[in-house]
Parts: C-alpha cells; sequence; structure tokens
C-alpha cells in the first residue's frame, strides 16, 4: 500500500501519526507542506472529497490569528485561499492511500484502516 502523510514535522499530532506508523511497520511517505509545497489541484480534490470545513482548523492558533472579517462568510474558496496561503490551518495529518483519503489521527481508526 502506498501511503503519504501530509503534515508539518513540529505538529504534535503529525509526530505522532508518524510514530504510530513507524511502530507498525508501515512504509509511507511524509510531505511536509511548508518545505514541499501544496498542489492547488490535490487541496481541491481534498475539498471535493472531505470538504473544506472538514480540511479547516479553525481551531489552530494560524486560524485564531486572523482578523476578525477574514473569518466571516468563509465557503469553499476563500477557504481554499487560506490554505494555500497559510498550509498551518489544514486540520493534520492528512493521509492519502489507493483505497481513501483521510484527516487526522485516532490511533483506534488507524489499527482497523491500516494494520488489519
Amino acid at each position: 500500500m502506498t501511503l503519504t502523510l501530509y503534515g508539518i514535522p513540529n505538529c504534535d499530532t503529525v509526530k505522532k501519526a508518524r510514530r504510530w506508523l513507524d511502530e507498525h511497520g508501515i512504509v509511507h511517505r511524509f510531505h511536509d507542506f511548508r518545505k514541499d509545497g501544496l498542489d492547488p489541484g490535490r487541496l481541491q480534490g481534498w475539498i471535493d472529497t472531505l470538504g473544506w470545513d472538514k480540511l479547516l482548523n479553525k481551531s489552530g492558533t494560524t486560524f485564531r490569528k486572523l482578523p476578525d472579517d477574514q473569518k466571516q462568510g468563509l465557503d469553499a474558496a476563500t477557504a481554499k485561499a487560506l490554505m494555500l496561503d497559510q498550509p498551518a490551518m489544514i486540520r493534520r495529518p492528512v493521509v492519502e492511500t489507493e483505497d481513501g483519503l483521510s484527516v487526522g489521527f485516532a490511533a483506534d481508526d488507524w489499527q482497523a484502516r491500516f494494520a488489519a
């Protein structure tokens, strides 16, 4: 199985997810949003599959620091622009495999999905 984990290396959730994959011997490729960039077409595919509201991390520091006028009236286009401009606003990790796409980390869910 080809697994790509997208995120930021200093994110605690990404660290937990990578550690879990390593401990379970699951080969993966890590894609650093900041260093490796983010293709707008790929982000659009994620939005189409998961929804922008699931991808946009409104509880994160980066989003909370935005001026109030940028937080109001969000839609898919404005959320996409924010996430492309500041990838730290994307909920992490995003995981792509041949059989699907997911966002976030929960050991029990990953056990059922990847280690079964």
